[in-house]
């Protein structure tokens, strides 16, 4: 038995040291003082000051952030609501409609790219900013649907109808009666959605066009020369991913833990 337990702490250590070092280099590389990336000559922080200088990265860094808030938004309302459609239709639209949900989810992304960008050339679309946001709002639209559809089975059918029967107008009855009850699986599909159009590449290199670059698309176009500005670029990006898991999972917790202490008082 212990043996086993060995073995299986083995397996997990290393495979937490490949997804993890690779991280914990780019971090510590960010600091060097010259560019080399293999060997740390001492500490500094000039290549996040150049990072602030470089207006190339900071559009990226724009882009990027304004593209995945709007394509969350965007992809969470329209998502919930296709969603809420499915839960109310009969079992053959809602089977139909979740197959086709799914497609672009089990499509690699190199085919959903390209028929995206076969779409956008036939009917004559200039790439640019306005295609890249709506590419990213298609393929995050499943997402949040896959999100909310569990909680809305967990629901009561009978809960809107009460709400009507009590006064509640339909929409009313959608905002205060159903939303909270599936606001866990709304906010789960919102933060994936940003995840995934946030760190996105391949459908974003192939619907993008002139002077309009992601994060993603940028780094890939600097990756011909050694460019240590890229890891400090990095380096903020996972601290700020760290510091929003931390919020969205401490948050819950402490709150969970309150609502506990004051039934128990």
């Amino acid at each position: 038995m212990k043996k086993k337990l060995n073995v299986q702490s083995i397996y997990l250590i290393l495979i937490m040291a490949f997804f993890y070092l690779p991280i914990v280099y780019v971090i510590f590389f960010s600091f060097n003082e010259s560019r080399s990336l293999t060997n740390f000559t001492g500490f500094s922080l000039q290549w996040y000051e150049k990072m602030f200088k470089t207006r190339a990265m900071m559009e990226s860094v724009y882009y990027s952030t304004l593209i995945a808030v709007i394509a969350t938004i965007v992809s969470t309302i329209v998502g919930t609501i296709v969603a809420i459609g499915l839960s109310k239709s009969s079992r053959l639209i809602k089977q139909i409609v979740t197959q086709v949900n799914n497609l672009p989810m089990l499509n690699p992304d190199i085919v959903t790219a390209i028929g995206l960008m076969l779409l956008f050339s036939t009917f004559n679309i200039p790439t640019g900013f306005g295609t890249l946001l709506l590419a990213h709002i298609i393929f995050c639209i499943p997402y949040v649907i896959l999100s909310v559809m569990p909680k809305l089975r967990q629901l009561d059918e009978n809960l809107a109808e009460a709400a009507l029967d009590l006064g509640c107008t339909p929409f009313q009855a959608l905002y205060k009666v159903i939303i909270p009850q599936i606001k866990e699986g709304i906010v789960s599909g919102a933060l994936v959605a940003f995840t995934m159009s946030f760190d996105d590449f391949v459908i974003s290199y192939f619907t993008t066009g002139p002077g309009i670059n992601n994060i993603s698309t940028y780094v890939y176009a600097t990756t011909k020369r050694i460019n240590p500005s890229v890891n400090a670029l990095s380096t903020l990006i996972v601290l700020v991913i760290t510091i929003i898991l931390i919020i969205t999972n401490v948050v819950p917790m402490i709150k969970t833990r309150r609502i506990k202490n004051e039934k128990a008082a």
